[in-house]
């Protein structure tokens, strides 16, 4: 028997939706047979699968060692980064960090340890506001993502609290994302607000975009203002309206106006002009304009920007 003590970040879970987590090995149909036999107690006293826990509830847990033995055994291979992150924003509730080029968000087939989620638990861990043995369900977690080839801002949360209202946030649009783009040439139009659909091949993890719909695709919604015209590109301030896989890139070569260094959508032969190997795309500026009252309104109507951006003066008109 084992017993666990529901913690803040536990809180208002459902039972089950907590043992999932809790239990990673276990199949969620040996969860609902624990509890239907009454192996798994809240406070003692026989519970439903669809009680929402309170912090400090009592789980007795009368499980198979084989389940206790696999799950008490952590991921820590941030224990042995020392953290190198670029914070733009912090408080008790998130953090707003600067991902630069080439470092992956979350592990992938090719790189699982030095990873932005890693270096954010290894900087908390430090600072002594993380650490996983004192943690059932919960981990600071990463609320939206990039691709290792775009920098910009991500924001990662430290509580279940904040990472529950930043994902509705961003869902609900009440947080605006603005990217900076160099995108080859000059476009016709300095400001437009650009519609067509777009087709994922998630085996080519690559898209096709189309100017009227078809099957399998999404329409897509692009929002760009354009800065400053250079010799052979064009400095453009993205708002997107809706967020697909690779939007931007494909959305602007779709206009034959790709973006400088992006091999997969753009000209290598002008990519190799400039020696570029990355496309060049920041998520340069975040807003925050939330509709109610929750826990993190201080924030609201509060922007942050990065000043610096890599490829800011690249292409400029000499004066």
């Amino acid at each position: 028997m084992k017993t666990v003590t529901i913690n803040k970040n536990d809180e208002n879970q459902r039972l089950d939706k907590f043992l999932t987590k809790y239990f990673k090995n276990m199949p969620q149909s040996a969860i609902y047979k624990y509890i239907r036999k009454k192996r798994i107690k809240v406070n003692g006293k026989k519970c439903e699968i669809s009680y929402r826990l309170k912090e400090g509830d009592e789980l007795s847990l009368y499980i198979n060692d084989e389940f206790l033995e696999s799950d008490v055994k952590i991921s820590n291979s941030f224990l042995d980064i020392t953290p190198d992150i670029s914070i733009l924003y912090e408080d008790e509730n998130i953090m707003l960090v600067d991902k630069k080029f080439g470092m992956v968000v979350h592990e992938d087939k090719n790189e699982q340890k030095n990873t932005l989620i890693n270096h954010i638990k290894a900087y908390l861990y430090q600072k002594g506001e993380y650490n996983p043995k004192d943690e059932h369900s919960f981990a600071p977690s990463l609320c939206n993502r990039i691709d290792r080839n775009t920098g910009g801002i991500v924001i990662a949360a430290k509580n279940a609290e904040a990472l529950k209202i930043i994902n509705e946030k961003i869902k609900s649009r009440e947080i605006k994302k603005f990217y900076l783009c160099l995108v080859v040439g000059h476009l016709n139009k300095k400001s437009d607000t650009l519609e067509a659909y777009l087709f994922k091949d998630s085996k080519k993890n690559t898209v096709f975009v189309y100017d009227t719909p078809k099957v399998g695709t999404k329409k897509i919604i692009t929002k760009y203002t354009v800065l400053e015209e250079r010799k052979n590109s064009s400095l453009v301030e993205v708002d997107l309206l809706t967020g697909r896989t690779h939007q931007i890139r494909a959305h602007f070569a779709h206009i034959k106006h790709p973006l400088l260094g992006d091999g997969k959508y753009g000209s290598n032969e002008i990519n190799k002009k400039f020696n570029l190997k990355h496309q060049l795309l920041y998520s340069y500026k975040i807003k925050f304009e939330f509709s109610d009252k929750n826990k993190l309104s201080y924030l609201n109507q509060k922007s942050f920007k990065v000043d610096k951006i890599p490829f800011y003066d690249l292409d400029r008109q000499e004066k």
